[in-house]
């Protein structure tokens, strides 16, 4: 099958990990915990959101920051995945990252590493680097969180060297990263993604029903954060406000294995549909069903095609 038509992606990571995905009996402490042999992953916000466009048969190009034997590590096993690969060097140790099921109960729990501390001057490297493989009349994803000494701006930072190129620039990231850009005023950010415990905290106050959801994220629309903005409401879906209007997409109900990579998927589906120019609720619907067939899958696996569409089809979206 002849590939869809689509606009040039590019994804950003700062801060890859190469994900250890295990399980053991029972997760308690102090005693010694035979694990089952690991799967290996390469992870980071970013490098999902790749992974998961070329699950679905679409394109992109990952630039990644990485650093010594487990940056190698990392970078062999994105080729042998056959996804395109801009290799920024970091100043340090790419982390790791671990995560074991409990398979008494089925919990799951996920250890993160840090990253290596960035200097200023690596800062600067980035923005150039970014700026200058930033395609032309595409999508520029920066997705997941700062490494240590990256400043909260970055994003704000980056949007404000792009203004006036022909691309959109998608931001989902966290922490103080998120506070920065939802403060920011007249950035040219296209889409900033967050979810509803973060849509709570820069709030400042609960947002119960989808109406106040949707009236938050205008909110932000209109004070000039970001273009569009979505919040993903867990198990009560998603809503997206820009200026075409404001729509709510179902969750599917679906098998919950394992959420790890639910949220790369969504912003996955998400940019393939805009790069395939498919309008804001078709968008949204796509996202939706991306994020909860990854939650069908074990560990890092992200979603499978054949979920995705057959989710996207029982689509529900309704206006706000």
């Amino acid at each position: 099958m002849a590939p869809q038509p689509q606009a040039p992606v590019l994804t950003v990571t700062l801060n890859p990990a190469l994900d250890i995905s295990t399980s053991t009996d029972e997760v308690v402490p102090d005693l010694k915990l035979r694990c089952e042999a690991p799967d290996i992953d390469p992870g980071g916000g970013g490098i999902n959101v790749s992974r998961a466009i070329a699950n679905m048969g679409g394109r992109s190009r990952a630039l990644v920051a990485l650093g010594g034997a487990t940056g190698s590590r990392l970078c062999d096993l994105l080729h042998e995945t056959g996804l395109p690969v801009l290799r920024l060097n970091a100043p340090g140790e790419t982390r790791q990252s671990l995560s074991v099921i409990d398979r008494s109960n089925g919990a799951q729990f996920r250890f993160v590493l840090p990253g290596p501390e960035w200097r200023p001057s690596d800062v600067r490297g980035a923005l150039d680097a970014i700026v200058g493989a930033a395609p032309q009349g595409g999508i520029l994803v920066i997705s997941g969180s700062n490494p240590p000494g990256v400043p909260p701006d970055f994003a704000v930072s980056l949007a404000r060297r792009m203004a006036g190129r022909d691309t959109r620039m998608f931001v989902d990231t966290s922490g103080a990263a998120l506070a920065a850009v939802a403060a920011a005023r007249n950035a040219p950010i296209a889409v900033l993604r967050m979810d509803d415990a973060e849509a709570e905290g820069l709030a400042g106050c609960p947002l119960p029903t989808r109406k106040d959801t949707a009236d938050f994220a205008s909110g932000l629309v209109q004070a000039g954060a970001a273009q569009s903005v979505i919040v993903a409401r867990g198990a009560d879906g998603n809503i997206v406000a820009c200026p075409e209007g404001r729509w709510h997409a179902e969750a599917p109900p679906v098998p919950v294995i394992s959420k790890v990579g639910a949220g790369d998927s969504f912003v996955a589906g998400y940019t393939l549909a805009v790069a395939r120019g498919m309008a804001v609720a078709d968008a949204l619907a796509l996202a939706a069903a991306a994020a909860a067939a990854a939650c069908m899958t074990p560990a890092t696996d992200l979603c499978r095609p054949e979920d995705v569409a057959r989710l996207y089809e029982e689509r529900v979206v309704t206006p706000i």
